[in-house]
């Protein structure tokens, strides 16, 4: 796991620019920013910190001209700004940091790049000069972001907005990665959400039942995780989960056997999927492409949300969705993790660990005799892997969060209670 987190930490180190923190979002040849890659290199400075991967003085340097670039950068409607209302561009430029085509004025983009801008504001502690304008910029820069503005007169917040045509007609309903979106918006001290964003947001979650588990259903397992990277749900509750008596953290769990049972069970009958060869999400893919295999006409997909139980499905596991699993199921995992690295080699060669997804189903053995490997890896990927398992060995992210007051005050606002926000411990 050690050499897993090391490897995976060092996409952050190479594929970044140091001038203006912005990281790519994959290894491919002119590949734009991502800001959500840019929120999860902030977070994963500190782990590397903690266990010597990078010297602090260079995290800090890091971090800094990260912050300067977004509280410098242009906030504007003009069609090539950074960003706008303290929202940025889903893609950005590596070098000048204006946006890259006509991509959306992101929200949740947004919201796991101020995730890892809390993050370096709540690590950096210390008295001296730099760490010192870390928390300033940090604290500036979150409460620059106006998140009634993002619900565009309606309850709930919507995905984003372009300068050419306004706001996207899609809002975030149902569970998903938009927990820990909700969570910021309603702890600022500034442009807060309302309460009743929240509990419109959740009026319209699914409880399901798959695979002998009653669950908060959502496909994709990336959407079960990324909000878990920074806040610690292990005993806090909010009026939906204490109706059932379990808590995010648990219903994560049970999510993730799900998608195990159903890797056993294969429904589809794709290759490979067995008890140690599971994990379907969001993730890259061989397609899009239909073909038959085996006499069998398939469909295979690009970059897509993959999901359990409903799919959609085309046999592509990601690797780094199991690992980001190790604190919920490790007993599942870290077989998982163990068949990935010596019995597939899904390791071997690469420069950050796991590359994105591999596919044994698809008729191409040229890289990989288990089928199809993604030739990249990307920085939304590998950002999972660092932080969660160090959640899973010492709970840094955690911890560093638990004393955050925004979050404190927006898990509040959401009406979680118990566990560590219990006054008690507080």
């Amino acid at each position: 796991m050690e050499r897993l987190q090391r490897e995976t930490f060092d996409y952050f180190v190479h594929e970044a620019n140091p001038a203006n923190g912005l990281v790519a979002d994959k290894t491919k040849t002119g590949a734009a920013a991502s800001v959500a890659a840019v929120g999860l290199a902030l977070s994963s400075y500190p782990v590397g910190v903690e266990r010597g991967f990078i010297p602090r003085a260079k995290a800090v340097e890091r971090t800094l001209a990260t912050l300067r670039f977004f509280h410098n950068s242009s906030q504007s409607t003009e069609p090539d700004a950074t960003g706008y209302k303290g929202f940025y561009y889903h893609f950005l430029d590596m070098i000048s940091g204006k946006r890259v085509g006509k991509c959306e004025l992101s929200t949740v983009d947004t919201a796991l790049l101020l995730a890892g801008v809390l993050t370096a504001g709540g690590y950096f502690s210390a008295a001296a000069a730099d760490e010192s304008e870390i928390r300033t910029l940090a604290d500036a820069l979150y409460r620059r972001a106006d998140w009634q503005w993002a619900q565009n007169g309606g309850t709930t917040v919507t995905h984003g907005w372009n300068p050419e045509s306004g706001f996207l007609k899609f809002r975030w309903e149902g569970y998903d990665e938009a927990l820990v979106l909700y969570i910021l918006g309603l702890g600022s001290p500034t442009h807060s959400l309302p309460e009743s964003a929240y509990v419109a947001w959740a009026s319209t979650y699914k409880w399901e039942h798959s695979h002998g588990y009653d669950y908060l259903y959502a496909g994709p397992l990336f959407t079960h995780q990324l909000s878990h990277l920074w806040i610690d749900f292990r005993g806090i509750q909010d009026a939906f989960m204490r109706a059932k008596g379990i808590d995010y953290f648990e219903n994560t769990r049970r999510a993730t056997y799900v998608q195990q049972r159903y890797a056993i069970e294969n429904p589809l009958n794709f290759e490979g999927y067995a008890s140690k060869c599971w994990g379907i999400t969001a993730s890259d893919g061989p397609g899009p492409e239909t073909i038959k295999v085996a006499g069998v006409e398939r469909q295979f997909f690009g970059y897509l949300a993959r999901g359990v139980p409903y799919g959609p499905d085309d046999g592509s596991v990601a690797p780094w969705a199991v690992v980001a699993s190790l604190p919920f199921a490790p007993e599942i995992v870290l077989p998982a993790i163990d068949y990935f690295v010596n019995e597939v080699g899904l390791k071997s060669g690469n420069p950050y660990g796991f590359k994105s997804t591999f596919n044994p189903t698809y008729p191409s053995k040229a890289t990989n005799p288990f089928g199809w490997v993604s030739p990249f890896h990307l920085g939304i990927n590998q950002g999972p892997v660092v932080l969660m398992i160090e959640n899973y060995r010492t709970g840094l992210l955690w911890q560093v969060m638990r004393e955050c007051p925004y979050i404190v005050t927006g898990l509040r606002r959401a009406g979680f209670v118990g566990g560590w926000l219990a006054p008690s411990t507080r």
